[in-house]
């Protein structure tokens, strides 16, 4: 572990979380101090396992309050990905995803414009809402559906996020970057909420139904985690990406009834592929995009961000941290 002088003290909050623990690794890796604050909501303790614990303190709690533990001008780098997450959570619990991501983040940016600490901010594609055009690009118009459908309700509070953050960085100089993510998966990702690789991967391993919902002629751009998470701290500590918003993922598309195919292959499953009807996967006035795809023209330009692991590598990744957990291992074939 480095010695006090020489390293960073950072804030991460929702650093249980799937994306938010691997960056955690990331950060210590380059030798500092992250300091964890996440309710568990969705989070693990787990997730934590393989960090040196004197390389990490763990607040277990909602961001709002934890800031009134911390002085102002404490952390040299702040890294906001607390939220909630997944389809399937936003349409259960819209109350405590509006509120979640509204008010935490407002008090958070409050807490890093004290004194001006860089904060990197987790948006979404989801902001994009259905999409004028494809790819998106960070400048595009958006359209969202009507507020009688829950659906929405995660897009249009992760857009006032960046709102919110953008006028900060423009009224209090506050160095903040807005990072939307595009289907981000890997290991210790899970499906409970909606995530559909996870889903897929752990039917495949039980040799279940891997269920596709709509037609599975959808498209989708898969990213792995272990990509994702290296640039973060690059865009961070480039002061040219400050006040602006990157697309961050995969730009090579593959529908999702195909994206259970490969699983299946990959893994060398006798699970058959069923298409389950939007109505009956989540209610009644469901709206979903037909295609997702990021312009990443923006932050290969900034930071030369160029995904390496390729898909299967990752299903097979997923597959092998599942079986690691279950009683009852698959063999993976490599």
């Amino acid at each position: 572990m480095p010695s006090a002088a020489t390293h960073r003290e950072c804030l991460v909050t929702g650093g249980s979380g799937f994306i938010g623990s691997h960056l955690v690794e990331r950060l210590v890796a380059r030798g500092d101090h992250v300091t964890v604050v996440d309710d568990l909501s969705t989070g693990r303790r787990s997730n934590l396992a393989h960090v040196d614990p004197r390389a990490v303190t763990f607040v277990h709690s909602n961001v709002s309050e934890a800031i009134g533990r911390f002085r102002s001008g404490q952390f040299a780098e702040i890294y906001h990905l607390a939220a909630a997450v997944g389809v399937r959570l936003v349409i259960e619990q819209p109350i405590h995803t509006i509120e979640n991501n509204v008010l935490e983040t407002s008090a958070l940016l409050q807490f890093a414009a004290q004194a001006k600490t860089p904060l990197l901010l987790a948006s979404t594609s989801e902001v994009y809402g259905k999409g004028s055009k494809t790819p998106f690009a960070e400048d595009d118009d958006v359209v969202y559906g009507p507020t009688i459908y829950s659906r929405w309700s995660y897009a249009c509070s992760k857009a006032i996020d960046e709102y919110l953050a953008l006028a900060h960085h423009q009224h209090h100089a506050l160095p903040v970057v807005i990072v939307r993510f595009f289907n981000t998966v890997g290991p210790r990702q899970v499906g409970q909420y909606g995530m559909v690789l996870p889903r897929f991967v752990a039917a495949a391993m039980a040799n279940k139904p891997l269920e596709v919902h709509g037609d599975g002629g959808q498209s989708r751009c898969f990213c792995d985690v272990r990509d994702v998470v290296m640039v973060l701290p690059k865009l961070l500590a480039t002061p040219s990406c400050a006040g602006r918003v990157f697309n961050l993922g995969h730009d090579q598309p593959i529908q999702i009834r195909a994206l259970a195919e490969l699983v299946r292959d990959t893994l060398h499953s006798k699970s058959p592929v069923v298409a389950v009807p939007y109505e009956q996967a989540f209610g009644a006035g469901f709206d979903d995009l037909r295609d997702r795809r990021p312009d990443l023209s923006r932050i290969r330009a900034a930071v030369g961000f160029k995904p390496e692991i390729p898909l299967v590598q990752t299903i097979r990744d997923i597959a092998a941290e599942l079986a690691s957990r279950s009683s009852t291992p698959m063999q993976v074939a490599s």
